[in-house]
């Protein structure tokens, strides 16, 4: 069984700067304040030393006009993206 599977805490990744410079080359300012955060905290995000809340998240995917699991993903002990997990769920 996999750690994510077992409840162990896992690293959030993000693909926000990749985001910010297809969007315009967005600077972390004006994201920052798209969202109602501080900058420090863009940086963090970025550098993956701070997972945003759920809601946090949903403002960042909405700037960008993404859905949540397009911008953040898990990362597994080695560091690389976890696939999704299938909940078996259809939408």
């Amino acid at each position: 069984m996999s750690p994510v599977a077992r409840g162990e805490p896992g690293k959030v990744g993000n693909r926000i700067r990749k985001l910010r410079f297809e969007h315009d080359e967005m600077t972390q300012e004006a994201l920052a304040q798209a969202v109602g955060i501080t900058r420090q905290t863009v940086i963090a995000l970025e550098a993956e030393r701070y997972a945003p809340s759920l809601d946090l998240a949903m403002r960042i995917a909405d700037v960008f006009g993404r859905r949540v699991d397009d911008v953040f993903f898990r990362r597994g002990a080695d560091g690389a993206p976890l696939p999704p997990i299938d909940s078996g769920v259809k939408e």
